[in-house]
């Protein structure tokens, strides 16, 4: 319990400071503009006149402002999960700018905590979430959530980080990877099918992905093998 402590409030600080230098929407972050797996699946619910919407892990609303904002053409729903009270706060702001207050409800959680109302959501989002639950178990646990709380023809897209490396620009030494959970890429496919077996998978990818961060004032490159699963429920 140490351990994930001592990651989250890294995880915090490198979140904090991004939120506090970068507008949503702004070039230069990854908070720029939303994800395109997220948007793109979407478009399967425009027959819908409700939706509702489970976004885990949403920080400031990179994705639940711009399906939110899908939401006043109809009439619906999205709930917005995190563990940083100051990225909610963000979030309640952004949903004032944009005209979607009405659209967004927030919720201070742990997503490994969540309690997934069943039967409830259209479509479930955890973007470059689900590697910061605490452990194995409670990531098995937080999936089966997920499906219960899932409605038949819903969908959940998952994005999460796998085979995560952290490196010193400088030295080039190895770091230890501040992510809770982080699992070899095979573990965490087998992992996702095995939860959602039964379900239509829509689409899955895996891609490498590579970025620099700063951690207390140096320069880190962060590597990692990106894993996208969108599946239905059928």
């Amino acid at each position: 319990m140490e351990r994930i402590q001592r990651i989250r409030a890294e995880e915090r600080k490198y979140h904090e400071a991004c939120y506090d230098n970068y507008q949503l929407f702004e070039a230069g972050s990854w908070l720029h503009k939303p994800v395109k797996t997220v948007m793109e699946t979407l478009k399967r619910f425009e027959a819908y006149d409700r939706l509702t919407v489970l976004d885990l892990g949403c920080g400031v609303g990179r994705n639940s402002i711009p399906i939110a904002e899908t939401l006043k053409l109809r009439s619906g729903k999205i709930v917005c999960v995190d563990l940083i009270e100051s990225a909610l706060s963000k979030l309640k702001s952004y949903s004032r700018e944009y005209g979607v207050t009405e659209y967004v409800e927030t919720q201070l959680s742990d997503i490994g905590d969540y309690p997934i109302a069943v039967d409830h959501f259209d479509y479930i989002i955890a973007v470059s979430a689900l590697e910061h639950i605490a452990s194995e178990a409670q990531l098995i646990q937080t999936l089966e959530k997920m499906v219960q709380g899932t409605r038949l023809g819903g969908i959940n897209c998952i994005i999460m980080n796998t085979n995560l490396e952290e490196i010193d620009i400088a030295s080039g030494t190895k770091l230890e990877p501040l992510m809770e959970l982080n699992m070899a890429t095979k573990q965490g496919n087998e992992l996702l099918a095995k939860a959602y077996e039964g379900w239509k998978v829509i689409y899955t990818t895996v891609k490498p992905l590579q970025f620099n961060i700063e951690r207390n004032g140096r320069d880190v490159l962060l590597k990692s093998d990106c894993v996208s699963y969108v599946v239905q429920k059928v």
